[in-house]
């Protein structure tokens, strides 16, 4: 049966087979090699070396004087990890008085990613620093939700504190949303300078604040949002919500249903543009936050004014009527 191979360690670590055979060789002032075979730690920590008559043999070094030697060793190393020490101390110090010469908000990230329990805290802290104007995209508002109520009451206080400083608040929903309860009783409540407008489609949840943070989704769930101060990509966002809120309707209860003079409706063009694009009515719906069945109904009701009979008919229809080249 083969001995188990000998694991490395040191020396404070000594195993046991060498501290067993380390105390032999103590005694008797020699051991033969083959019997210090077990244990070759001895000779690699330099606890045993070749006696000079005969080289079968192995004779321990005193262990006061390996002691000191080990001991200075380690001196040494401590020293030179202190060497080390100042020289990193030396090298860091002029650049940490640099940093300290930088403005507080040179030490914020670029973007950061919030968890759920920060998003709501981190606007918070942002709007009370807000002085001038905040810009929304909400896709839809779930009022039923419980942690939306919450949420929404906590928005309320922070948004009338900023329009109570005389900043202004814009924001852009679906149409979808014009006779939301929620959006309803949300500009009942705000006094000031604040605006909404509505669109058939529109992008992710946005917040911009003052044109200098910005907070996106990080993740489809909405557990994730990014905090974003990077001042090319907050102005890029400010201008897409400018280009969209140019597109979009003022807040009036009917115009997003008013028929136009071919009898095609605002909402039922928007179907239009997304059925050419071969969208499927799932996916129509979630664009424009519909569910299915009204989506159909207003696809059903596109094809009987165009004439369809068919899908595919319908969309040979939308592309010869020209009703997307139209204005509302």
């Amino acid at each position: 049966m083969s001995a188990l191979p000998h694991s490395k360690h040191s020396v404070e670590d000594l195993c046991a087979a060498g501290t067993r055979l380390y105390e032999q060789a103590l005694r008797d002032g020699r051991i033969s090699t083959e019997d210090a075979a077990p244990a070759p730690c001895l000779v690699g920590l330099g606890l045993l070396h070749p006696a000079l008559d005969d080289l079968d043999w192995l004779e321990p070094i005193s262990p006061s004087v390996a002691l000191h030697r080990l001991l200075r060793a380690s001196a040494q190393r401590i020293a030179n990890q202190r060497q080390r020490e100042e020289k990193l101390s030396e090298t860091f110090a002029a650049l940490m008085r640099l940093d300290g010469q930088r403005s507080p908000g040179m030490n914020s990230p670029a973007i950061r990613v919030l968890t759920r329990e920060q998003i709501n805290p981190t606007i918070t802290e942002a709007m009370a620093a807000a002085s001038r104007e905040m810009l929304c995209i909400q896709p839809n508002v779930r009022y039923s939700d419980p942690r939306a109520q919450v949420a929404r009451a906590v928005a309320l206080d922070r948004d009338q504190a900023l329009l109570d400083r005389g900043g202004g608040i814009r924001t852009l929903y679906q149409h979808t949303q014009r006779h939301s309860p929620a959006v309803i009783a949300r500009y009942e409540q705000l006094r000031g300078d604040v605006e909404a407008r509505t669109l058939d489609e529109v992008t992710d949840r946005l917040i911009v604040i003052d044109a200098n943070v910005a907070f996106i989704p990080a993740n489809e769930s909405g557990t994730l949002a990014l905090e974003v101060r990077h001042p090319a990509l907050t102005a890029y966002l400010v201008t897409v919500f400018d280009r969209l809120w140019r597109l979009a309707i003022p807040m009036h209860p009917q115009s997003a249903h008013q028929p136009a003079l071919t009898g095609i409706t605002p909402r039922q063009r928007a179907i239009a543009s997304l059925l050419i694009e071969g969208h499927t009515d799932a996916v129509i719906a979630d664009r424009l936050g519909l569910n299915v069945r009204t989506a159909r109904v207003h696809i059903a009701k596109l094809a009987a004014t165009l004439g369809s009979e068919s899908r595919a008919q319908l969309g040979y229809l939308i592309g010869q009527s020209g009703i997307l080249d139209q204005a509302d």
